[in-house]
């Protein structure tokens, strides 16, 4: 279906994709593996001619019979969406969100098939129907942000296959959802390439997913190809480093690794490791658990009050449904579920960024729920949040080492401007980062360095507790090791306590020492992280530990 033979790419001076080499074949999946910037996107974006003006595409990319490379933009509005057809990886951004979902269908419709428009409208509740949406009409009227990231996620499917094409292209497809949303989206595509025999090429940096779902792997490091083969030889057999880093980088299922084996450990040939016995564990347990807790939460409710339109009834949604917990110094507490689940809000009331409808919570045996103004200021110091999007919760216009020294300044900490400074360039150092750092803006750097930058804010003023609220679920799975060894390794340094809300239980399993899952606003089940896992009492937590990609 699709040869691409010697492809370079070049933005400038930037050689961006050298020499790239893959066959797909009719009726075939085939997974493209690799972190960010290994160049998985932008090698597939040069087959459909997106990647616009600054590029310089080389090479061969043969469709069939035809060379892609030399195609006119007419000629590519033709393939575009009818022959051959992406699924992007942020499925909000995607869709045009001033335009209903149904009619953004329609219009891949009206461009590529001689259809009337009633048979148009019938096509797309057809498409609907197929990816599996539930209330077809309702959605075909909905706009992007009334519906959740799964129902999105499927309206860009439906899209997609509109005009069954001969390839479909899935960047990224099920990033950012919950591991149950993501399980039932890759059950769909197989489904339908089952059903329709088109070729897929499936773009992931997490291994153990695409095993899920491809038949041949191919993985990228830095612009090239450095391994493919079949499923089943690159995990049981994977030849070159980078390989065997991707499928260690992934919190095991089977056991705790004191830290998690990063790419620059496998690339040295270094890798670590050192799995936690169950004598640690337990002595472990036992020094945190023999003191007081340090925070309590009581009975917290949270309820929001829904109201669609002037005249419609109220409607209370119980966010956060009666839940009680102790937290203990030096304990990393997991919170785990799907969105929605109340997570969120009830870190939200914990940080008084959102204060409970009923409940109490106490904190070092002081309730906090009722604190203002200078009381309310200092308890936010103790108290800290890593965000989940490290690029929106920094502000654009201010330099990282602003950004980390601005919390200090709030505090009145380290006394003057040069001190802070100081103080900064030590914490950026101990995040991982350097002194050059200190003048750098944001968007200079890569994903996991934001999130880097984000922790040494939250860390600047020395808390005790900090609540990290889906802090490596937009990661690429090796940095996501990175960020998480920096955690514990904080967290032994520093002595932190950590609320650890994630909907990954693999994740969640790694990190922490006592596990709460939560459902429909409500605690389903506790239990220490590992027994939780072994042995789930509840069918809501099996089905989680299920959607878990476990690889072959």
């Amino acid at each position: 279906m699709l040869n691409i033979k010697n492809l370079h790419i070049h933005f400038g001076d930037a050689h961006v994709i050298k020499n790239l080499n893959f066959e797909l074949q009719p009726n075939q999946i085939l997974g493209i593996v690799g972190e960010s910037g290994s160049g998985k996107s932008v090698s597939t974006l040069s087959i459909l001619d997106l990647l616009g003006e600054k590029a310089k595409v080389e090479g061969s990319i043969m469709f069939q019979d035809q060379e892609l490379i030399t195609c006119s933009e007419k000629q590519f509005q033709q393939i575009r969406g009818n022959e051959i057809s992406m699924i992007f990886q942020e499925p909000m951004s995607s869709l045009n969100p001033s335009m209903r979902c149904g009619t953004q269908v329609e219009e891949v419709l009206i461009q590529h098939k001689k259809l009337s428009k009633s048979q148009v409208r019938q096509e797309v509740l057809d498409l609907f129907k197929k990816v599996k949406l539930p209330r077809p009409e309702a959605i075909f009227k909905s706009y992007p942000h009334e519906i959740s990231g799964g129902q999105k996620q499927r309206v860009m499917i439906a899209m997609a296959i509109a005009c069954k094409p001969k390839i479909l292209i899935a960047d990224e497809p099920t990033t950012a959802l919950d591991v149950t949303v993501q399980k039932d989206i890759l059950k769909l595509l197989k489904s339908l390439q089952e059903e329709t025999e088109m070729s897929i090429i499936f773009i992931s940096h997490d291994l153990a997913l695409v095993s899920e779902l491809a038949d041949r792997v191919a993985v990228m490091y830095q612009g090239e190809i450095v391994e493919q083969n079949d499923v089943v030889s690159i995990f049981k057999n994977a030849q070159h480093q980078y390989t065997k880093a991707l499928l260690a980088s992934k919190p095991s299922t089977r056991h705790r690794l004191k830290a998690l084996p990063t790419v620059k450990d496998y690339m040295q040939e270094l890798p670590n490791s050192e799995v936690e016995t169950s004598e640690e564990r337990q002595k472990r347990h036992k020094l945190i658990y023999s003191k007081p807790p340090l925070l309590e939460v009581r009975n917290v409710k949270k309820t929001f009050i829904s109201k669609a339109g002037w005249f419609a009834n109220t409607e209370k949604v119980n966010a956060v449904d009666d839940v009680s917990f102790k937290l203990y110094e030096g304990e990393t507490l997991g919170l785990v579920g799907e969105s929605g689940c109340g997570k969120s809000t009830l870190g939200n009331a914990i940080l008084r960024l959102d204060d409970p409808t009923e409940g109490d919570i106490l904190y070092q045996d002081k309730s906090i729920t009722q604190l203002k103004g200078e009381a309310l200021r200092q308890l936010r110091k103790d108290i800290q949040l890593i965000f989940q999007d490290p690029f929106s919760s920094l502000n654009p216009r201010l330099s990282v080492g602003k950004a980390i020294m601005e919390p200090m300044k709030v505090h009145g900490l380290y006394g003057n401007a040069e001190s802070r400074k100081q103080k900064t360039i030590a914490l950026l150092e101990r995040v991982g980062l350097s002194s050059a750092h200190f003048d750098r803006y944001p968007h200079e750097f890569s994903g996991g360095q934001r999130q880097r930058i984000g922790i040494a804010r939250t860390i600047a003023v020395e808390p005790k507790l900090i609540i990290c609220d889906e802090s490596v679920s937009a990661l690429d799975i090796s940095v996501q090791a990175q960020v998480l060894n920096l955690l514990n390794e904080l967290k032994t340094d520093f002595g932190f306590t950590y609320i650890f809300i994630s909907h990954d239980l693999a994740v969640v399993k790694y990190m922490a020492d006592q596990l709460l899952v939560m459902h429909q606003g409500k605690i389903v089940e506790r239990g220490e992280a590992d027994a939780v896992y072994a042995r789930p009492q509840k069918d809501y937590t099996r089905q989680l530990i299920e959607a878990i990609p476990k690889g072959i």
